[in-house]
């Protein structure tokens, strides 16, 4: 006879007592798109869980002159709306507005989009490492800030004995692009994603998720846009060509689509990308 296992749910009125079930165990609980997915996927049912949901700051978008913070348990719905026409941060609306379906976007948060770790075709992530954020995180000795790359890079070491809190923009981009690429047979996941953003001194950020199991930076293509006249290309078809020239990717395989196709579409996405930043105001 199969032993019943004794599991726990605790609601969490702080972020204290958030992290304090978290270090005992706990898996936090968001939106839980993705922990209810896991009977589907095979995947047993964490023993505790600590649900977020009920603590305040974690679901504030606050838009300062010179920055932007956003709380992890914000939900994609909510994050589109409150970016929407803040220039600079297309992107970023564009991932938590077009990622999965309407249904998901209204209870997914972006802290579960970022924490999730067998999730290589988030769409927040690649919109977030172009748009240059930091994350901060609470742990037992206080707030730790750290870059996009890094919690994405270490998961599992850093939300062991943390817990993500805030995502935070600088205000210093003029356009930014999201381009994701969406397969009928892939459901509600993209085969691959290039997110692009623009800085006041012309500075272009690339990055790109889906492709390979965890999203980052195309830095390659980056330093090849860098040394075109003017730091940018002022054309889209210069652009793709400096992407097939410069792809450094290796394409995981999936059920949805072999590594090879997403390595191959990823110059066409740039293109898309550099088209339609060139038709930002400002910028053609």
């Amino acid at each position: 006879m199969a032993q019943s296992v004794e599991r726990s749910f605790t609601v969490a009125g702080s972020i204290d007592e958030a992290l304090a079930a978290r270090l005992q165990g706990a898996v936090v609980l968001a939106g839980g798109t993705w922990l209810l997915r896991d009977p589907l996927r095979g995947v047993e049912l964490p023993e505790a869980v600590v649900a977020v949901h009920r603590i305040p700051s974690l679901s504030e978008v606050i838009v300062e002159a010179d920055r932007i913070v956003i709380g992890a348990g914000v939900t994609h719905e909510a994050l589109g709306k409150a970016l929407r026409g803040i220039a600079g941060f297309e992107a970023v609306v564009c991932a938590a507005e077009s990622a999965a379906n309407p249904g998901i976007r209204r209870v997914a948060t972006i802290g579960g989009n970022l924490c999730s770790i067998d999730f290589p075709a988030a769409d927040l992530a690649p919109a977030l490492l172009a748009c240059g954020a930091a994350v901060e995180l609470e742990t037992t000795s206080g707030p730790k800030r750290i870059d996009i790359p890094s919690l994405l890079n270490d998961r599992p070491g850093l939300l062991d004995q943390s817990i993500l809190t805030k995502i935070l923009l600088r205000r210093d981009l003029i356009a930014s692009a999201h381009i994701r690429l969406p397969l009928r047979k892939a459901g509600d996941y993209p085969v691959a994603i290039v997110s692009l953003a623009l800085d006041q001194d012309r500075r272009c950020r690339i990055a790109v998720g889906s492709v390979e199991p965890v999203a980052r930076r195309w830095t390659v293509l980056e330093q090849a846009f860098a040394a075109e006249p003017g730091g940018f290309p002022r054309v889209p078809e210069r652009a793709e060509a400096l992407a097939s020239e410069h792809n450094d990717f290796d394409g995981r395989d999936g059920t949805e689509a072999d590594g090879w196709y997403r390595r191959q579409v990823l110059p066409v996405l740039i293109k898309r990308g550099v088209a339609a930043l060139l038709e930002s105001e400002g910028l053609a």
